[in-house]
């Protein structure tokens, strides 16, 4: 049985309904959307640039160019966050270029604070590090699907959209890039 959500209809159909009511310009609409989106952006953005106020410059620019581009917005079978991340992506690449991150990481900031809280261990600090620095050893395909599928948590189907590879190809992506990041972090521990 399909899923539906409270309003009887199916989740791409609310959501095609509610990306219609933005376009002309419902402000509800709109902060909705945000709503649903701005978690799972940031975290794809933050897990891709060095600092966490370069993410939370570039999660505003997205949605800033969602709002932008919304009346171009056509519907053709692709959920909403597909196209979304395709903003966010785009986003991160610019930056890239502009930036060449700038040798600021924020692992080292963290380190550096004087007053960690109890959150940010020594311990914790060294463990992302080791993520971090195991995600970015891998394959560029493998590490967009991995930052996708858990950082930004999409499915499957919406991870192959916003990268236009088969569903297939991202599982295969998946798997690899999982198999690599466990043979990295044991070395590390």
């Amino acid at each position: 049985m399909a899923e539906t959500t409270l309003n009887g209809l199916r989740p791409e159909f609310d959501e095609r309904a509610l990306v219609e009511r933005a376009k002309e310009g419902d402000q509800q609409a709109l902060a909705e959307l945000y709503e649903r989106y701005l978690p799972r952006v940031y975290r794809y953005v933050a897990a891709r640039v060095p600092t966490p106020e370069d993410a939370e410059d570039l999660t505003a620019t997205v949605f800033l160019k969602m709002v932008d581009s919304l009346g171009r917005y056509e519907w053709r079978g692709l959920p909403f966050g597909a196209w979304l991340f395709r903003i966010a992506r785009n986003e991160i690449v610019s930056f890239v270029r502009r930036a060449r991150y700038r040798d600021a990481d924020p692992l080292d900031e963290a380190l550096r604070d004087p007053a960690p809280s109890a959150a940010r261990t020594l311990e914790d600090a060294e463990r992302l590090a080791a993520m971090r620095n195991a995600v970015a050893q891998l394959p560029q395909a493998q590490r967009e699907v991995i930052e996708l599928r858990f950082f930004a948590g999409l499915s499957v189907a919406d991870t192959a959209k916003v990268l236009g590879k088969s569903e297939t190809n991202v599982k295969v992506l998946q798997h690899k890039g999982v198999a690599k990041l466990q043979r990295l972090l044991a070395e590390w521990e």
